[in-house]
């Protein structure tokens, strides 16, 4: 097996959750990419990135585990070879990030694990399916190379990126994109497809807003609390699970 890029002293360079709402609002991060929309063979267009400092910090402030995810975090913690370390890989122009990150935040104080957070990107978004290093030498494609994302026949460079390690940097578990209870993309081509009598720009527009309406929805917190119970209930199977 190839030695991992994820090293201590990696990790250590990532960003606290606190320290990445302030950079998600930060003119450095406010000059970089974000995504606008596909090339066709997967890759990203880029496009103005805004400022989503404010939906993290929202999200963070209303997100609230439940006591049997508390209860869970915790036992599993206190396991020999539990998790203590959860790496993630992020970009907040994605609404999966967006929801999930500031859970994971939450996840990580009740079990006292440590979080980092990484850019997928660079100042450039990433404009092909497979990332290669060094084309995008200020980015962390490195990592995210050993996380990608195997779906619909391809491979994608989805985020978030989620690895959960022991206090010796063994994974443990990862997590990616979003939990398998949300069909996202079965939900998203619905929405884009037209319906009778739309222009395409109608289908765009409608597309656009009830996207944006389902963010806003509760099925949005409801996702990320099943991401949450899917690492836990993962991570319990690795831990009791003599194979």
């Amino acid at each position: 097996m190839a030695k991992s890029v994820v090293t201590p002293e990696r990790f250590a360079k990532g960003m606290t959750f606190d320290e990445y709402v302030k950079y998600a609002g930060s003119p450095g991060n406010l000059a970089r990419e974000a995504f606008g929309s596909y090339f066709p063979d997967g890759g990203s267009i880029g496009t103005a990135r805004r400022d989503n400092s404010a939906v993290l910090r929202e999200r963070y402030t209303k997100t609230r585990l439940s006591d049997q995810q508390v209860a869970a975090i915790k036992w599993l913690a206190a396991q020999p070879h539990g998790p203590a370390k959860i790496l993630v890989v992020s970009e907040d122009w994605s609404s999966d990030c967006r929801r999930d990150v500031p859970a994971l935040a939450r996840l990580a104080e009740a079990g006292g694990l440590e979080l980092r957070i990484f850019n997928r990107d660079g100042k450039k978004i990433l404009g092909t399916r497979r990332p290669d290093p060094a084309a995008y030498p200020d980015g962390n494609h490195d990592i995210v190379l050993e996380f990608m994302n195997v779906k619909n026949g391809g491979e994608w460079a989805s985020v978030p990126i989620v690895a959960i390690y022991t206090t010796d940097f063994q994974e443990l578990h990862r997590y990616i994109e979003y939990p398998a209870i949300y069909h996202k993309d079965h939900v998203r081509g619905y929405q884009q497809s037209a319906r009778p009598g739309e222009t395409e720009a109608q289908t765009k527009e409608r597309a656009q807003r009830e996207f944006v309406a389902m963010q806003g929805s509760p099925f949005f917190d409801v996702w990320a609390s099943a991401g949450i119970d899917e690492i836990l209930g993962a991570l319990y199977e690795k831990l009791t699970v003599k194979r």
